[in-house]
């Protein structure tokens, strides 16, 4: 089945990565943006913190990926926050969440990964009460700072504004690697990001893949492994 077609029914739970991940729907529902971060960011990190968790989407998906993770979710509202609990129950997962501006937020915690899915769209704020026309640069460098020396930074935003979180990135990280996500005319429409803290080499970009790839949507492969099978065909 499409994977937009699964997400537009009206089903009270839907499913995600190959069906290993359940999500009540509610306020917010995860789009393909949740699941490719966690395809990209899927690896062998042992803590993360998902910053603007919403309703668990990303995490749910990448501790599908990796089990043994152990994943902190950080969101403004408490409405969200709720829910991700909600879904994080569904999941049999167990997620610490703070309800916090990561803006604003003062701790001296660290993580071997930090992943968000920002909030990039501008215009009218939503009625969850997430951040909306947010600085993308600061968001960026707030998430960097939790990040322990030579961890990595994931996100995936709006392909228009990559520019502004790889500015935010350059001088604290390097290795950093961009993965486009193509649309039906052929021009990226999201981009993948990752880069590690501290490191020194510079910046690479991958050819992509369709935003409708189905062994990342339907069958829940992460990027590595679908971009693997790819490789065996040739």
């Amino acid at each position: 089945m499409n994977y937009y077609i699964a997400m537009a029914q009206k089903q009270d739970i839907f499913t995600l990565v190959g069906g290993r991940v359940r999500i009540q729907r509610g306020r917010y529902n995860p789009t393909s943006d949740a699941v490719w971060l966690a395809a990209w960011a899927a690896g062998p990190a042992k803590t993360v913190l998902d910053v603007g968790i919403g309703t668990g989407g990303v995490a749910l998906c990448l501790m599908a990926h990796n089990p043994g993770v152990r994943v902190t979710g950080i969101d403004v509202s408490p409405d969200m926050l709720a829910e991700c609990a909600g879904n994080a129950a569904l999941n049999g997962r167990d997620i610490e969440l703070i309800n916090a501006d990561i803006l604003t937020w003062k701790t001296d915690k660290t993580f071997d990964l930090v992943v968000t899915n920002p909030p990039y769209f501008k215009g009218t704020p939503a009625h969850h009460n997430a951040h909306h026309n947010v600085d993308l640069g600061a968001w960026t460098r707030a998430c960097v700072k939790r990040v322990r020396p030579m961890g990595t930074f994931c996100t995936i935003v709006d392909a228009a504004v990559a520019d502004e979180i790889i500015c935010a990135l350059r001088g604290v990280c390097g290795d950093i690697t961009v993965f486009p996500l193509f649309g039906a005319r052929r021009v990226a429409e999201r981009a993948l990001i990752r880069a590690k803290l501290g490191a020194r080499t510079g910046m690479s970009i991958y050819s992509g893949l369709s935003m409708n790839f189905e062994p990342v949507l339907r069958d829940g492969l992460t990027i590595d492994a679908a971009l693997a099978t790819l490789v065996s065909k040739c």
